[in-house]
């Protein structure tokens, strides 16, 4: 290899970054760990959660013989993700802040930390994920001009990177890598594309990384002022009950009514009066549609697929969770960039907000945020028995006056 590569490792303390860093480390590599501050966090004995966590990360890169660096992006998370999650929050929406901590904390803020200040070749992380791209070809890669117009010339020459998934499909994260820019993607190693998480486990057991084996998963922040309310049938209208604040429920779960028999289910919220229309069963027709349009869809390879910008067009899979099987789906592209999105079967709870995900074959395309539903089958159903009704009032027969 003549002189070793210098890879810079996103390292959390956990178990999937710190094999990253490891396998990285046998391979010959010049690696460096690198911890991220993305926020103060207090556990319920008042310790700061994240200085747990860059022990971790720190112990990790002195079991491997790895320089260690901390960085902090508090400033830049509040600003670029977490003040975002709220403005989405008080739309009625439900954001994925995972994956906006991939396109711009790790893959932005990071990936050029790396880059230009530690001047690392490439950079690498603990994701089950795969490209396209051999991990030499990485080091070869010089950096894009981002395009200024929405797409780019047709003419002009292009040597894509394709997020495909990794090849533990249970664990695989190209999902929340759906938004980051073409340009890093170019630039990163994913050390475990290859691998299984129960395998994952095994090497770090061996390298003796047992700490991090016992590491809890991280949770979820979560602090809005409430805005109480009304649980409002969505099949009567009637008031079924009051809520403290309708910003943290989101589609298809349950709705926790006092003094309700049975389990009722989060339809529908309506942001300028505060109420959330619920359903009395988990599978009623108001939690399926089979339409949704995004904004402006995020391709991973900066263009729509050839075939739609052609047609306009285009048959692949869809998801917008993490762990949702995928859906056939028939995508068409609109002229400002965004696109709707018809799925083969309708399904539970599409929610505005998330992101919806595109796939073909075992290649991620980009994702585009949910912002419009198409209507409910118990919308549709309601819409066909008044067309029934109507044209039934309209083949009664009339009766002839007498006189």
């Amino acid at each position: 290899m003549g002189i070793a590569r210098h890879v810079v490792c996103a390292v959390s303390g956990g178990v999937d970054s710190s094999v990253a860093a490891l396998l990285l480390k046998r391979r010959g590599f010049k690696v460096t760990g690198v911890f991220m501050k993305n926020w103060d966090s207090l556990d319920e004995q008042g310790v700061c959660t994240t200085d747990k966590d860059c022990e971790d990360a720190y112990k990790v890169c002195k079991t491997l013989d790895i320089p260690f660096h901390q960085v902090s992006y508090v400033k830049e998370y509040w600003h670029e993700v977490f003040s975002y999650l709220l403005k989405e929050y008080e739309k009625g929406r439900t954001p994925n802040p995972d994956i906006l901590c991939n396109k711009h904390i790790k893959f932005n803020h990071f990936h050029r930390y790396a880059i230009n200040t530690l001047g690392a070749d490439a950079i690498a992380t603990g994701h089950y994920a795969r490209t396209s791209q051999e991990d030499e070809d990485v080091f070869q890669q010089a950096p894009a001009a981002p395009p200024t117009t929405l797409f780019r010339n047709r003419f002009e020459s292009r040597n894509d990177v394709k997020l495909l998934q990794g090849a533990d499909l249970l664990k695989d994260q190209t999902f929340f890598l759906s938004q980051i820019s073409q340009d890093a993607l170019r630039k990163t190693l994913f050390p475990l594309a290859g691998l299984t998480k129960d395998f994952v486990k095994k090497m770090a057991a061996e390298a003796g990384l047992h700490h991090v084996l016992q590491r809890k998963e991280s949770m979820g922040i979560c602090f809005i002022e409430p805005k109480p309310g009304n649980f409002v049938s969505i099949e009567d209208e009637t008031v079924k009950g009051k809520h403290k604040g309708w910003f943290t429920m989101t589609l298809g779960q349950r709705a926790r009514i006092g003094g309700q028999k049975d389990a009722w289910f989060v339809v529908d919220k309506d942001v300028s009066t505060g109420d959330v229309f619920v359903a009395p069963r988990t599978n009623h027709p108001a939690l399926f549609r089979d339409t949704l349009r995004t904004d402006r869809f995020h391709w991973l390879t900066v263009d729509p697929p050839p075939e739609l910008a052609r047609t306009q067009m285009m048959n692949c899979h869809f998801r917008f969770m993490h762990r949702m099987p995928l859906v056939p789906c028939t995508v068409t592209l609109n002229l400002d960039g965004s696109v709707w999105i018809s799925l083969s079967q309708t399904v539970r709870a599409l929610t505005p907000g998330q992101f919806a995900v595109l796939y073909r074959g075992d290649e991620c395309l980009g994702s585009g945020k949910i912002i419009q539903l198409g209507p409910s089958e118990y919308t549709v159903q309601r819409g066909r028995e008044r067309l029934t009704a109507a044209a039934q009032q309209n083949q009664k027969p009339t009766t002839e006056p007498t006189g």
